[in-house]
């Protein structure tokens, strides 16, 4: 559903003037300003007051909102749900009773002016395949790639099998060095290229993560090498547009979460890059790749490291998923697969050694958190790491 108009639904509570609009001054006194009694386009407290209402009507029907997602909502009534969220104008409901569902809708369009467009096929650029006979639900933005293609020119490029080369590094020496440089690559729309690809990572193409996290710290100097490392990104989409995340049905829901470091990975740093990818249903729900804010002197420094990033994301997912309660929660501790043995073995170990005491203090709540059954820690094969790619 679409709310028309959102942001004038806001209530003020300030005291707010505005110069009179043009075409509406009152008489002759153009001295005179209007006093704002509602919220409208153009404040910069708009958007937050139009949430304010919405959470203050909403939650008015029976509506609870999940503790750790303020745009996530929730009512029951016995074993019937209705599942709601928020993206700013745009509704989302899942619902188990279809008898809920309507009564969600009627409520909301008695209180604000809505567009109810039917079942949801399409959201945020986000195409939501259905086959209901498998079990199976599948998310892919394949209009979205076609039309970042089409926007640089990339529509009929020839497609390639990865997103990086292997062996292939992107460093500060590669920037321009002369103002003769900086000119043509103001003629390369690099920067616009990078955000449209950081908008497909975020939502379906967990993929290229790692390449678009390296892409994105040259954005204010780029040179020619990253430029041609882009649009090899956008080859390797041209390849995989038709590629989604999918989750099928299953009576056992359990989150599984993967947790990598790269070697040094950075030039211009030497730091390395963590990354970590969670699954739910067969299929990615969550991803990241990051560089660490540090220097590791090992690589189990790193894996260690890697894994206090997921951990932090996995303390996350159990608050949420507890908080939509249509899951039961999250009894068991979450698992965390690292292919590092000695970052798993100190993971799970109370105690240090000669070669781990410079590690930063922060990073032993990963062993408070095993200890405390909140996730668990264990080894898998190089093979079978799937954050590797990120």
């Amino acid at each position: 559903m679409d709310v028309k108009t959102a942001f004038l639904n806001g209530d003020i509570d300030e005291t707010i003037y505005m110069v009179q609009p043009e075409n509406f001054v009152f008489g002759d006194s153009k001295q005179m300003v209007c006093k704002l009694k509602k919220s409208i386009y153009g404040l910069k407290q708009a958007s937050r007051q139009w949430y304010h209402k919405f959470h203050q009507v909403i939650i008015s029907f029976g509506f609870e909102k999940n503790i750790v997602e303020d745009c996530v909502y929730l009512k029951f009534s016995g074993s019937n749900f209705v599942l709601m969220v928020l993206y700013v104008d745009d509704i989302l409901l899942a619902a188990n009773n279809k008898e809920m569902l309507h009564e969600t809708k009627k409520f909301l369009s008695n209180n604000f002016e809505m567009k109810d467009l039917g079942e949801a096929s399409f959201v945020l650029g986000i195409q939501i395949h259905r086959d209901r006979s498998r079990g199976i639900l599948g998310l892919s933005q394949k209009s979205y790639i076609e039309k970042v293609l089409l926007r640089y020119g990339m529509q009929g490029c020839k497609p390639t099998d990865a997103p990086i080369a292997k062996g292939d590094k992107l460093s500060l020496k590669q920037c321009p060095k002369s103002d003769l440089e900086v000119q043509e690559m103001h003629k390369v729309p690099y920067v616009s290229v990078v955000g449209s690809l950081m908008y497909a990572q975020v939502c379906t193409c967990p993929d290229i993560a790692f390449i678009v996290g390296m892409l994105g710290r040259y954005l204010s100097n780029p040179g020619m090498d990253h430029w041609i490392a882009a649009k090899r990104v956008l080859r390797y989409l041209q390849r995989t547009k038709d590629y989604m995340l999918t989750y099928k049905k299953s009576d056992q829901l359990e989150i599984i979460g993967y947790s990598d470091s790269d070697y040094g990975g950075c030039l211009d740093t030497n730091r390395y890059t963590s990354g970590y990818i969670f699954l739910l249903a067969g299929g990615a729900i969550s991803w990241k790749s990051a560089k660490q804010t540090l220097v590791s002197s090992s690589t189990m420094e790193a894996e260690f490291i890697a894994c206090h990033l997921a951990s932090n994301h996995a303390l996350w997912l159990r608050n949420f998923v507890t908080g939509l309660r249509i899951l039961g929660g999250i009894e068991r501790p979450l698992m965390i697969y690292c292919d590092n043995q000695s970052a798993v073995v100190f993971s799970n170990n109370n105690g240090t050694s000669s070669r781990s005491k410079h590690i930063g203090i922060k990073f032993f709540v990963v062993k408070e958190r095993v200890q405390s059954g909140q996730i668990a820690i264990e080894h898998i094969g190089t093979n079978f790491m799937i954050a590797a790619a990120y």
